[in-house]
């Protein structure tokens, strides 16, 4: 963004300021014979190179944190954080982290996590901790990365071959997806105005399955992605580079009070681009209860079960075999079974996988079947044609009356790199799909004027915490098939709300944040990176039934707001379930469990374990994130309080469908992928029926009908 931008915070006062907190939050940047990083430096460019909304509020905080106000009221010397010594300011910080103020807390995270981020994400830093690096630019792997030793079969999703050959393998960067009728941002030079029978916004596990269906069964489909277009020769396995490219906010996205992180794709494919592959289906006594409790139609357990096998077919989702988990998922399997609880290999939506590690940052083998690879090249060899970098504002309704009025989507062309505008766009159709995700579609309606009721109201995020074990042994977390397993004896719970353990993948930047603390003892910690494990804890949320917890809002400005704050239940079932991991940390023979509250608690015995039942669980006390943004327009019979009817059309909008995670009734209590697709599947085969195909008419496409919905490819 220039260096308009970058005087923004590079005043001399809030460069001392930063330089002052780079030093102690991260010391070992400075030593003499440390990494040679310029960290202040790396932290500005990576500021300048965001969202200027999120520059002005790092420099306004930098300026307050240091301010001699701030100093005399806190310490009652006006001597400024940057004056201080090393130690007095270890001091100011700790006190910061662990003040009972909110904003206080909200004010450390926010510098914690940026500068460690920052940091372990730049390659200079990784040889101290014995991170090894992308896959494809070395020789050596540990034994759970690479194909493994045998006869390849259509019924497992990783790759087998004679005398494996890991070297070959990591550098057969797999082809691109077609790229016929994707149009990028770049290639457009003047403003754009479409017609179509239905724009779908979205590519995600949404908006690619609908756009793919509707496209085979012979609609005119005009697709519109906010993210890039990137393949799999772009995903170079460096966490810095692609996590600014392929995550929302450039990976920054989080609630208001940055109490909870979210982890959301922003680019083709959209979450299926950068999740972990497991694939899962929401449990019988979860689909009767949105049928029963929220008026879903065609969603009960009988009338899911062959759309999930639909979609487990269209994505090879097949079961982990025994041979390929990593020491991790081995130890929710094996310890699982020494406690008496119950767990199980899962299925992962993968082909010829050769369990690189690197899933969360992009397939560069292509094994992941995401829609980047699926139903996205489905739909565009069926006809749709598609824009990436097309940022959509607003859905106008041109016409009013009727069964399928006209609708305009209002988008804008961006500069992929900055975001900046740079032409306009329209799209005309009657049928608009929002598969925008639970945060960007809610805003979408809302700058739409067609929000209101429900639209925006009950975020459910599965809210997810980690416990970190240290073991003697090696673990290397980043290598091999991440979530190729699940501890599900606790899921249930008394009142069906209960909680999941699963092992991720852990790159540096995302275990620097994850790991409490700074300084010397977090780098201590983090020097044990070849020797971590870590398990996440997902609970179901929404216990208290009736109740909104969090909300999407577009402000006065246009901004989005997310608000979110863990309900009083739903907390007590993130607690046991921080409690249970760490208990299998410590069947499986780990030295010490490490919980992510501020200050951590270290459990190296049963004596140990009632210290994280005790800890605190407020904002920014406990370092949580989520993956799962769902609800946010949810279905339901009452316009008050749900975002769409049964059948998944906006309240009161002919021709206004959603199709993503925000309209589950409630939190599934499971990976949410699989059902996101499979009800997408269901609601383009509802616009097929309520919206058919005429010839000559007025209205919709006059392209003769194919194949209906949902029957393979076409």
């Amino acid at each position: 963004m220039g260096e308009g931008m970058s005087a923004v915070i590079s005043t001399p006062a809030r460069r001392a300021t930063l330089e002052a907190l780079c030093r102690r939050i991260v010391p070992a940047a400075y030593v003499p014979d440390g990494p040679r990083v310029d960290l202040a430096a790396s932290v500005i460019t990576r500021l300048t190179d965001g969202d200027p909304a999120l520059l002005r509020d790092v420099a306004m905080l930098l300026t307050a944190f240091d301010h001699p106000l701030t100093a005399l009221l806190l310490t009652g010397s006006a001597r400024r954080f940057s004056d201080r010594t090393p130690a007095d300011q270890d001091t100011w910080l700790r006190a910061w982290g662990e003040s009972r103020i909110p904003l206080r807390r909200t004010v450390y995270q926010a510098f914690r996590r940026l500068i460690l981020s920052t940091f372990y994400a730049t390659p200079a830093s990784h040889r101290a901790i014995g991170y090894r690096g992308p896959l494809h630019l070395r020789d050596v792997a540990v034994p759970w990365e690479g194909p493994l030793d045998g006869v390849a079969s259509d019924a497992e999703p990783i790759a087998r071959v004679a005398s494996p050959d890991l070297g070959a393998h990591r550098r057969a960067v797999a082809p691109a997806a077609p790229a016929s009728g994707i149009i990028e941002g770049s290639s457009v030079h003047g403003d754009v105005a479409l017609t179509a029978d239905v724009c779908v916004i979205g590519t995600g596990a949404g908006g690619g399955v609908v756009a793919a269906r509707l496209a085979e069964a012979g609609y005119d489909v005009v697709i519109l992605e906010e993210g890039g277009y990137w393949t799999a020769s772009d995903f170079t396995e460096e966490e810095g580079e692609m996590v600014p490219r392929l995550y929302a906010d450039r990976g920054a996205r989080a609630t208001e009070d940055l109490a909870i992180s979210l982890l959301q794709g922003r680019c083709v494919g959209g979450g299926t681009t950068v999740n972990w592959m497991i694939m899962l289906r929401t449990r019988d006594w979860v689909l009767d209860e949105w049928t029963r409790s929220h008026g879903a139609e065609g969603m009960s357990p009988s009338d899911l079960a062959p759309v999930f096998d639909l979609i487990e077919g269209d994505t090879h989702a097949r079961m982990v075999p025994a041979d390929a988990h990593t020491p991790g998922n081995r130890i929710i399997l094996e310890g699982a079974g020494q406690l008496g609880w119950s767990a199980t290999a899962a299925k992962i939506n993968a082909k010829d996988c050769i369990r690189a590690g690197f899933c969360g940052i992009g397939c560069r083998y292509g094994a992941k079947q995401g829609t980047l690879v699926t139903y996205v090249p489905r739909a565009l060899a069926a006809g749709a044609r598609m824009h990436s970098d097309a940022r959509v504002d607003r859905v106008e309704m041109v016409e009013r009356g009727g069964a399928t009025p006209m609708k305009r989507v209002h988008a804008t062309i961006i500069d992929r790199g900055t975001h900046a505008p740079r032409h306009a766009m329209t799209v005309d159709a009657p049928i608009v799909v929002v598969a925008a995700g639970a945060i960007g579609t809610p805003a979408i309606l809302q700058r739409s004027a067609l929000g209101g009721g429900g639209v925006g109201r009950f975020l459910r995020l599965h809210p997810t915490s980690a416990v970190v074990g240290v073991y003697d042994r090696e673990m290397y977390g980043t290598a091999g098939v991440p979530q190729s397993a699940l501890a599900d004896e606790f899921l249930r719970g008394e009142d069906g709300y209960g909680f999941w353990i699963e092992c991720p993948s852990l790159l540096p930047g995302l275990a620097s944040v994850a790991v409490p603390g700074f300084g010397d003892p977090h780098r201590r910690v983090m020097e044990r990176f070849p020797h971590l494990g870590s398990f996440i804890v997902l609970a179901r949320d929404g216990a208290e039934l009736g109740r909104s917890s969090g909300d999407v809002q577009v402000d006065r400005r246009g901004q989005v707001r997310i608000r979110y704050r863990l309900a009083g239940r739903d907390a007590q079932t993130l607690r046991r379930g921080l409690v249970a991991a760490a208990r299998l940390h410590l069947a499986a023979g780990a030295a010490e469990a490490l919980s992510i509250h501020e200050p951590c608690v270290r459990v190296r015995s049963e004596h140990d374990i009632d210290a994280i039942a005790a800890a605190p669980m407020g904002p920014n006390r406990l370092s949580v994130f989520s993956a799962h943004v769902n609800g946010t327009c949810r279905i339901g019979t009452d316009p008050r309080t749900s975002g769409v009817d049964p059948s998944c059309q906006r309240h009161g909008v002919p021709g206004v469908y959603v199709a993503d995670g925000s309209i589950l009734p409630t939190a599934p209590g499971v990976n949410p992928q699989e059902t996101i697709m499979a009800l997408a599947t269901i609601i383009a085969r509802r616009i097929v029926e309520r919206h058919p195909l005429t010839v000559g008419g007025r209205g919709l496409s006059s392209a003769p009908r194919r194949a209906g919905v949902g029957g393979g490819q076409a």
